[in-house]
Order: C-alpha cells, then sequence, then structure tokens
C-alpha cells in the first residue's frame, strides 16, 4: 500500500489590534511604575504613605533588587 499525501495544515495566528492591546499595554505600565515606587522609593521624604509599613513590607524586595534602604 502506497503512502498517500496526507494535506499538513498550518496553524494561522491571530491578529490583535492595536486599539485593543493599548488599554492593556497602557494598564501593565502603570502598574509596573506603581510596583517599582513602592520598593524602590517609598521611604524618607518621598512617602506618600506614613510610617514604615510600605517599607518593612517591601524590604526583602528592595534588597533583592538592589536598592539601599539603610
Amino acid at each position: 500500500m502506497a503512502n498517500a499525501a496526507v494535506p499538513q495544515s498550518r496553524p494561522v495566528p491571530v491578529r490583535i489590534p492595536v486599539r485593543e492591546l493599548l488599554p492593556w499595554t497602557v494598564f501593565a505600565g502603570v502598574l509596573a511604575l506603581a510596583l517599582i515606587y513602592f520598593v524602590g522609593a517609598e521611604q524618607g521624604a518621598t512617602s506618600l504613605i506614613s510610617g514604615d509599613t510600605v517599607h518593612e513590607f517591601v524590604h526583602d524586595a528592595r534588597h533583592l533588587l538592589g536598592f539601599p534602604c539603610h
């Protein structure tokens, strides 16, 4: 019995319009900036929240990322 040629199907890439992707990109950018602020700069003179709660909560992440804190 001869091997019959079986048609191969290729996956079709899904196109995502930029107007649908843009809000998620902006959201991710704002979230990343907020996280960088709270891990890297939320202490001392630039503190938005009084007390040491935020500082102590992100203390280990601050050292892991190389931000000085004391």
